[in-house]
């Protein structure tokens, strides 16, 4: 180091240590108060975050191709929407070969059995067919079915549906150009072919049957008996299917084997209507002498069969009735309480008293009788203990449908009429029996009238039986029925109502005109709380007591006769 510099650095050292307090420089800043905060650490360094882990993207799944059902156009419209109804979710398809469930007649797996009658309009007096002869027509064979018209020549036309014409061409193949066939709509059918009568016949599903048609057996087998075997009645088509699928549709459609039908025996109800029923003078004198049951030994079984049959007993039974008498002159009468028998083996089920012969006995008789009918089980109606008793309407329930039954009796005597303390028969009051009519009407029960009117002993009705009897259907029944009539008289179809003006005797000794020995009994069908048909079924009382089946010649005699005072 030089000298010179080592000089200077010593007085630059003497002069700082040699400054007093005077001194005019800066003094030098005190040092900082402690504080009580701790010194922060210095921040630490945000790290710097990883990159995310992705996320893996599922894969995505496809979403299942819908199933796809095909319906044979020939399936029935009903059944049809049942089985869309059974699959939702599935797709329509528009052919088989697209499908993988497909529905139609001759399929493997029973879905349903749909059943046809094949009928004729009412006034009609053939009462059957041979299968054969129907399979002639659809093949345009000449002269098929020409019985119908009744000329041996005629072929008469077929009128169906365009469905039901479907569903047969697709089991019997496709009919005959030659085979004379008009399609119409459900709602037109039955007039078409009334206006075609004799020329005409259809074909129509089991539960599209109304009053108007006349149904024809088929080799004698009756769509409208019961106990029909189904399985082997021509005109029953089986519907199927086949595919993906088809167990479900079977379980849902057919469970426990039961299959889909327009023919459910369980809600089907036969009611059998008669007329004049009085066991007494000649009657009871045979029935005296050849047994009680004598009088049903051929009409029995028609009776007994039906799940309701009625009878009009105009009789009241008495303990002290005398023995009966084959001349007796005196319209005063009585039945011995053995009768009830007789009763009892037709498979009575309902009791009608509006006979004006209810009071012949005097009031002990009668309320003994309805004592009787109590203890037997069987409901009365148009007669009773009183006035109140007398006119109330009986409903029955059977297999579902609620049908009812009211009767009065306008004729008398005055005697005979039930008061507000004596028994007797239902005086009529129109406007009480109108309104329970309507009443029942909408509460969903079918309603039946029968009533004991003026006697009259010709075919033809008056226009005052016309005009009352009519009144009950414009109230609201189904069915009106003449049970007064020693005689048979003339059918109606009068709106949507079926009126028989009357029925003739049933058990009743008239044996000295023909008219009083002619007996019509009608059996009617009501199928899901409606009324689909009847049937005429006709006897000729023999041995003033029994009612014999007619042969085909008295039969078409006594049809010819209603028929032409119907108007037909």
């Amino acid at each position: 180091m030089s000298k010179k510099l080592i000089i200077l650095a010593f007085v630059s050292l003497l002069l700082v240590h040699c400054a007093g307090p005077n001194a005019t420089s800066t003094p030098t800043a005190p040092p900082p108060s402690p504080t009580s905060s701790a010194t922060p650490l210095p921040p630490t360094a945000t790290p710097t975050p990883l990159p995310p882990t992705a996320t893996p993207t599922p894969s995505p799944t496809a979403t299942p191709r819908p199933l796809a059902l095909w319906v044979d156009p020939a399936t029935p419209t009903v059944l049809h929407d049942m089985v869309v109804a059974a699959l939702p979710g599935w797709v329509n398809v528009d052919t088989p070969e697209q499908a993988d469930l497909r529905v139609g007649p001759g399929l493997s797996e029973a879905l349903a059995q749909w059943v046809y009658a094949l009928v004729v309009p009412f006034p009609t007096l053939l009462d059957g067919v041979k299968w054969a002869d129907v399979r002639r027509f659809w093949t345009g064979e000449a002269g098929a079915l020409a019985e119908i018209v009744g000329d041996g020549q005629t072929i008469p036309t077929l009128f169906v549906t365009s469905e039901t014409l479907a569903v047969l061409s697709r089991v019997w193949g496709a009919p005959s150009n030659t085979a004379p066939i008009s399609v119409t709509n459900t709602a037109e059918i039955v007039e078409r072919a009334w206006a075609a009568r004799p020329r005409a016949w259809g074909i129509v599903p089991f539960d599209e049957l109304v009053p108007k048609w006349k149904v024809l057996t088929v080799d004698g087998a009756n769509v409208l008996d019961k106990a029909l075997d189904i399985k082997s009645y021509p005109l029953t088509v089986v519907i199927g299917a086949e595919g993906e699928g088809a167990d479900k549709l079977v379980a849902a459609l057919a469970p426990k084997g039961k299959l889909a039908t327009n023919r459910d025996t369980e809600q089907m109800t036969t009611l059998i209507m008669t007329g004049v029923t009085a066991l007494v003078r000649g009657t009871a004198a045979k029935m005296e002498q050849k047994g009680i049951l004598y009088p049903a030994e051929k009409v029995g079984a028609l009776l007994k069969a039906a799940d309701i049959t009625h009878i009009s007993n105009e009789v009241p039974f008495a303990k002290d009735c005398p023995p009966p008498d084959p001349k007796q002159e005196s319209l005063v009468f009585c039945s011995s309480p053995a009768y009830i028998e007789l009763l009892r083996a037709v498979g009575t089920d309902i009791v009608e008293l509006t006979g004006n012969h209810f009071q012949d006995y005097g009031s002990q008789a009668t309320l003994d009788t309805l004592e009787m009918y109590r203890q037997e089980g069987w409901p009365y109606y148009g007669g009773g203990a009183n006035l109140d008793d007398a006119r109330k309407p009986v409903v029955i329930t059977d297999h579902g449908n609620q049908i009812s039954f009211i009767g009065c009796n306008p004729v008398g005597p005055e005697y005979a009429w039930a008061t507000e303390d004596r028994p007797g028969a239902a005086p009529c009051d129109f406007d009480y029996m109108h309104g329970e009519i309507s009443r029942l009407k909408l509460k969903g029960v079918l309603p039946i009238v029968t009533w004991q009117y003026w006697e009259f002993y010709f075919y033809e009705p008056t226009a005052q039986q016309q005009l009352d009897f009519r009144g009950m259907v414009d109230a609201g029944a189904a069915i009106v029925s003449g049970s007064q009539a020693h005689h048979p008289q003339a059918i109606e179809f009068y709106k949507d109502g079926f009126i028989h003006y009357g029925l003739g005797n049933l058990f009743f000794d008239q044996m000295r005109a023909l008219g009083t020995r002619q007996e019509m009994i009608d059996r009617h069908t009501i199928y899901k709380g409606r009324h689909i048909s009847t049937e005429l079924f006709t006897y000729m009382l023999e041995d003033y007591c029994q009612p014999r089946p007619m042969t085909p010649e008295e039969r078409a005699e006594l049809l010819k006769a209603v028929f032409k005072a119907s108007g037909w």
